[in-house]
């Protein structure tokens, strides 16, 4: 007897659980789908044994296109295929200004030298930005030649793009550099800004901007880790508020209510999931592929994580799923 009451306690939890996660019964959350173009229209890159001294402009995929990341021109392409939200990556300069490119130093795809942000605008703005870009092992190079100028400041992009909205990518841990960030930024373009880096910077952006959705790889993995634990139950972690919460495309079942219930969950607590590639591909692995396209849920709300948004953006739109 006392075996059968265990049996159908636990069938009714069971029951319950499945019940308070079912996504079928949510119904898919309000809003739409948004895409985001991570570096805009960009040349994309093997990343068999990739490290963070991979020089990739050396190892970049035959040429499809001859956009180049962070630039406007390739914002301005991203947009065209139906970005609702571009990632850039940003350093500060000698004199005062923030410049969008992503490296850390310029030796790899420029004909500079040096830390990125031991420079001057005017010496950056010389500089040919396709310079180190090669498919074939260095037997050509088919990107140099770039005119000057094609490093954007910060300010150049959100005043080409005052309704586009960016993730902006602060590259180091400098709270200082956070604090110069906060008197850079004119005051009607923090409207459609929101931000990644590590919690040092972000800590002094939350304070003077608490408005604004905030993103680090460390709360991003403290959120998933202690909602697979808890969110069974409906509780939705504080680390999980405020935030977009990437989800490894090849885990996305293990998101408790997933796809409609996860993404209404968030929602409640100013969050949005971000489909992103597979776990144990690049950091920066995305919706890139047809086999991946497939893994959207009709009735996506969240946000698509890709590094093609000229194959990504027109299949979604062909098949309804975009946000226009």
């Amino acid at each position: 007897m006392r075996r059968r009451k265990v049996i159908w306690f636990f069938i009714l939890l069971f029951g319950l659980v499945y019940l308070n996660n079912a996504s079928w019964i949510a119904g898919p959350a309000d809003g739409e789908l948004s895409i985001l173009a991570h570096r805009g229209v960009h040349q994309t890159y093997h990343r068999r044994d990739l490290d963070n001294e991979t020089c990739t402009a050396e190892r970049i995929d035959p040429l499809t296109h001859s956009f180049l990341e962070n630039t406007l021109e390739s914002m301005d392409a991203a947009k065209s295929y139906g970005a609702d939200l571009i990632e850039l990556d940003i350093h500060p300069t000698t004199d005062g200004e923030f410049v969008v490119f992503h490296d850390w130093t310029l030796d790899c795809r420029t004909n500079g030298t040096g830390r990125t942000r031991d420079h001057d605008r005017a010496y950056l703005q010389s500089l040919d930005i396709g310079y180190g870009y090669t498919s074939d092992g260095g037997e050509t190079y088919p990107l140099r030649g770039r005119p000057a100028g094609e490093m954007p400041t910060l300010r150049e992009v959100l005043t080409r793009f005052p309704e586009t909205k960016f993730l902006v990518n602060i590259k180091s841990r400098s709270k200082k550099e956070a604090r110069a960030l906060l008197n850079y930024i004119p005051e009607d373009h923090w409207t459609n800004l929101s931000f990644v880096a590590h919690p040092d910077p972000l800590d002094i952006l939350k304070t003077a901007r608490p408005d604004k959705i905030y993103v680090s790889r460390k709360a991003t993995k403290s959120c998933l880790k202690s909602y697979l634990f808890l969110g069974w139950s409906g509780y939705v972690p504080k680390d999980c508020h405020n935030i977009y919460v990437y989800v490894p495309a090849n885990l996305r079942r293990l998101a408790w209510g997933w796809p409609h219930r996860f993404e209404k969950r968030l929602n409640a607590v100013g969050s949005r999931s971000m489909l992103a590639g597979d776990l144990g591909s690049h950091l920066a692995g995305g919706i890139d592929q047809q086999r991946d396209i497939d893994r959207i849920p009709e009735g996506y709300s969240g946000i698509v994580y890709t590094n093609k948004i000229e194959i990504v953006g027109p299949e979604l739109s062909a098949r309804g799923q975009s946000s226009e």
